[in-house]
């Protein structure tokens, strides 16, 4: 068993950290027996629940998936190459610490130019040089940029302001370290969520984290991609759990609950009809008005009766 010290090395919109209590509660009697040996999670994003069961159940093996190529680059450096990662960071950390506030301002903007202008420099397909500075960059940005946010615009474009803060905590040498350890028995894949089909049997447990259908047209942010993910890719992911559940693995998945804003809005009641629905309590984490971060509803889905507290 990992260390239970991991947790997400990056700041991630519609990250998963306060409902890990709820999902652990509705996780299969199978995982808790010990059956349940792999863990698959085809939208990885910030990892939030990927570290949290990694570090409390022993899986045999796990596998992330990502459309993000950023992303399954600084989760692989994080992996293979931690130290050379702290090094590097532990650099940009000093540098941009060591200056006013002004001076902070303009080192971020020259390295999201930067990291912007080496983009099409990296294969992100083969581990190799630049992989290690990649990963630093993409974490100081993360961590010194508005609000924590990772947005691109259409060309792939890292786009997001530089975000005031008195003290950022740029380097967690702990942390990194940690997941580090957590992902030694993880594979972690460049590509479609509809790729980790081949992982995914009876000894699976899969927890889908896709990107939230918007509750209106105003709080839509699905840019962690070039790609947006529409109700017509929410329909495709529906038809693809299906095709896991025919394989026997145990199914859990979350996404935002309609019925927050019209309680006649039954999209995810009608596309996962048969399959068991909750609905629980959580907190917006990331809004730039701070009055918008109230208390709304979320949906975990699973194709078993979870012993946890449930209310469809």
């Amino acid at each position: 068993m990992a260390t239970p010290t991991a947790r997400p090395f990056l700041k991630w919109a519609g990250g998963k950290a306060q409902l890990l209590d709820a999902f652990t509660l509705r996780v299969p009697e199978e995982l808790n027996e010990g059956t349940l040996s792999v863990f698959v999670e085809p939208f990885v994003g910030g990892g939030a629940v990927y570290f949290h069961f990694n570090s409390i159940f022993r899986f045999r093996e796990c596998h992330l998936f990502d459309i993000n190529e950023e992303l399954v680059l600084a989760y692989s450096v994080v992996k293979n190459d931690v130290s050379g990662l702290i090094d590097y960071l532990s650099g940009l950390s000093d540098e941009f610490l060591s200056k006013d506030d002004a001076g902070r301002k303009e080192y971020y903007y020259a390295m999201r130019d930067t990291f912007n202008r080496e983009r099409e420099g990296i294969d992100f397909g083969q581990y190799g040089e630049g992989w290690v500075e990649r990963a630093a960059q993409l974490i100081f940005l993360n961590k010194t940029c508005f609000n924590g946010l990772y947005r691109v615009n259409s060309r792939g474009g890292f786009n997001v302001p530089f975000g005031r803060y008195t003290n950022p905590g740029i380097l967690h040498e702990s942390v990194l370290r940690a997941d580090s350890v957590v992902l030694r028995n993880t594979t972690v894949h460049l590509g479609d969520f509809t790729l980790s089909e081949s992982c995914i049997a009876e000894d699976t447990f899969v927890y889908f984290d896709p990107p939230y259908r918007p509750l209106n047209r105003t709080s839509s942010f699905t840019q962690y991609s070039k790609n947006r993910f529409s109700d017509e890719e929410q329909r495709r992911l529906a038809a693809f759990y299906a095709r896991c559940d025919a394989r026997g693995a145990r199914l859990m998945l979350s996404n935002s609950d309609p019925k927050n804003i019209d309680q006649d809005d039954g999209f995810f009641d009608d596309l996962y009809a048969g399959y068991h629905i909750d609905r629980v309590p959580a907190r917006r984490a990331i809004n730039c008005d701070g009055t918008k971060r109230g208390e709304i509803r979320e949906i975990i889905v699973t194709n078993y009766a979870p012993h946890g507290p449930s209310g469809r």
